[in-house]
């Protein structure tokens, strides 16, 4: 297992992170199950956001008594300094701890800057001073402003959508943060559960030596998956080489990743699995796609206000009433057996 050096944080750790946005759907003790196997297995960074419900309990719960031998990296959604502010405050209690190693702006909307007259980026210089946060991070996921990110200079890390689906642009990108000094923390590696080979996945962001990938876990044995590689490293060879060729060719053009910024749906449709339904028809076949359950919500999208909300929101520029539309008619020829998956 490769071990990374997060740009100029200095933080070294595993280039094999946990994302723990998913340890919210499960329960209390199924989490800190989940948490302590990947300390135990050789994990020390773990991601997670004060927009994660209960993540924060769970990581606190779980890890409290290792505190000095992991790294902690939360967000805030705030968008004034008193928000971040009392959103930190959650946060500290929350993980039972005094710091947080890499504090991020989450999602945000623009690079925040010194003396912009938003005081955002003077409150982490402060809490910084203060030692309540150790490095300063911000998360992004349109790619203009991730890059005037990484031109300002201004953040030791930045966290972005990276996988083997990534464009070019965004491959500049990686390499514009490790020219720069700034960490990589690569989300959504799986590009929300439309990669299925964990060991591809894994081969070709290992091809970066300043990038840190967070895998989303919540089940004990996609942990275990990413655990083998503590010990039973993967390189990029011709058959993973071959896998990401197919899955390129598969997904060509638009395509919802699932990330859920464009909910809620003021007219009640589940947009971040409805939108992508076709790909997980047949990328991550389960009879519970087809159960009545779902017909329900993919009878919804028939409910659509072409409000424009969903596009407005997406930060990937998808024209999301278009893409719902044409899943629906592949899940009704699916439903009819017209079309097999």
């Amino acid at each position: 297992m490769h071990t990374i050096t997060l740009g100029k944080t200095g933080i070294k750790t595993p280039q094999n992170a946990f994302g723990a946005l998913p340890v919210q759907r499960v329960d209390m003790d199924t989490a800190c199950k989940i948490l302590r196997r990947a300390y135990d297995g050789g994990m020390t960074y773990f991601d997670t956001a004060r927009a994660y419900s209960d993540s924060e309990e769970k990581i606190g719960e779980a890890l409290s008594d290792v505190r000095s031998d992991i790294y902690i990296a939360s967000k805030s959604m705030g968008r004034t300094p008193d928000d971040v502010k009392k959103e930190l405050d959650i946060s500290l209690k929350n993980m039972k701890t005094d710091y947080i190693d890499v504090y991020q702006l989450h999602c945000v909307p623009t690079c925040y800057r010194p003396d912009d007259g938003s005081g955002m980026y003077e409150l982490l210089e402060d809490l910084k001073r203060q030692g309540v946060i150790r490095h300063i991070g911000i998360t992004a996921h349109k790619i203009g402003i991730a890059e005037e990110i990484v031109d300002s200079g201004l953040y030791e890390t930045l966290q972005f959508p990276f996988s083997y689906l990534s464009i070019d642009r965004d491959i500049a990108l990686v390499n514009k943060c490790r020219e720069n000094n700034i960490g990589f923390i690569a989300m959504k590696g799986l590009s929300g559960g439309l990669i299925t080979n964990f060991r591809a996945a894994y081969a070709f962001i290992a091809q970066y030596d300043n990038v840190l990938p967070i895998w989303g876990i919540q089940k004990m044995s996609e942990l275990e998956e990413w655990l083998s590689l503590m010990e039973n490293d993967v390189v990029m060879d011709d058959e993973l080489q071959a896998v990401i060729d197919s899955d390129l060719k598969a997904l060509q053009g638009d395509f919802c990743r699932g990330c859920g910024y464009c909910m809620p749906c003021p007219a009640g449709i589940e947009i971040n699995n409805c939108a992508r339904i076709s790909l997980l028809l047949r990328r991550a076949p389960s009879k519970d796609w087809l159960s009545e359950k779902w017909q329900a919500n993919m009878k919804m999208i028939e409910n659509c206000l072409h409000c424009g909300a969903c596009s407005s929101r997406c930060p990937y520029g998808l024209d999301t009433p278009t893409l719902l539309q044409k899943n629906y008619e592949d899940y009704k020829k699916v439903l009819s057996g017209e079309v097999q998956v």
